[in-house]
């Protein structure tokens, strides 16, 4: 007998059958239940290979490898187009390691990416994905030069919500680098796929003075070829993970109403009303 009982992932199937791309969704409410279509499909990282390039600073900085507060200088060979305000400094910028890495994270700035990568060794950084982090299908190809390169990473869905199921559960690296990691990325700037229909009065509540009832630590990542997202949702029953990441769309241009974006929206939203509606899990019964 088909199963006819309309479950999570048969609505998110509706709600993505005019989409004219490919989305992958993983879900983890940290109680045991996840969410899981095309866990497993290979994508382009874009910039969502900087939570991992941080975690392996933060491995490094641990074992007494590297120091967050050294300085590293930016150099003319860091350069790249894209985002990110390191360029407005200028070639010879001197910053803490730590400083850097927030910048990469925040701001997605790409000369402080070169600048770590440099720092780490691009080498160091995929091996310590794959075998300090147990992400077996990611890897750093090449550094962020889009004049040479055409990929920068490639990633699944299933290992990047790893990382972040990790930094929420304090045992990424270490209790104390998983909480300094999630101070640095509940600050990222860029996370309206995962939030743009989210009630707005409960993410920012700077101006009313209340409590925040929600926010999200995470960090997005687009190229021509992607659009990613993924991190910690907080809700005030506690918090999940999700990700989402998008090929094979017909429209490369980046705006802030490309469809990636806007459908990924709609399944964050439904992905938030569920586990509000469940009190904190992804089913009722679960």
């Amino acid at each position: 007998m088909p199963d006819k009982r309309m479950t999570l992932e048969k609505r998110i199937a509706a709600e993505l059958y005019s989409y004219q791309g490919k989305m992958s969704v993983y879900v983890d409410d940290l109680q045991g239940n996840t969410v899981q279509i095309g866990a497993d499909e290979e994508f382009e990282t874009a910039s969502t290979i900087k939570t991992y390039i941080l975690a392996a600073l933060f491995y490094q900085a641990e074992q007494g490898l590297a120091d967050l507060d050294e300085l590293i200088e930016y150099k003319a060979d860091h350069f790249v187009d894209g985002s990110g305000m390191l360029r407005a400094l200028g070639v010879g910028a001197r910053l803490k390691v730590r400083d850097t890495a927030t910048m990469m994270i925040i701001c997605s700035d790409n000369i402080a990416t070169n600048m770590i990568i440099d720092s780490l060794g691009q080498d160091t950084i995929t091996r310590l994905i794959r075998d300090e982090f147990g992400c077996k299908h990611t890897v750093l190809h090449n550094p962020l030069h889009f004049d040479r390169y055409d990929k920068l990473g490639t990633t699944t869905p299933r290992d990047y919500a790893s990382m972040f199921v990790r930094i929420a559960k304090g045992q990424l690296v270490s209790e104390k680098a998983s909480a300094e990691m999630l101070k640095i990325l509940r600050q990222q700037h860029y996370n309206d796929m995962l939030t743009r229909e989210f009630p707005q009065y409960y993410l920012d509540t700077e101006e009313t003075g209340d409590e925040e009832l929600i926010w999200v630590a995470s960090k997005s990542g687009s190229m021509n070829a992607c659009r990613n997202d993924g991190g910690i949702i907080h809700t005030p029953y506690g918090e999940y993970v999700i990700v989402l990441m998008n090929k094979e769309f017909n429209d490369i241009i980046e705006y802030s109403g490309h469809p990636a974006k806007v459908y990924g929206a709609r399944v964050s939203r439904m992905i938030l009303d569920q586990v509000l509606a469940c009190e904190g899990r992804l089913y009722c019964n679960g």
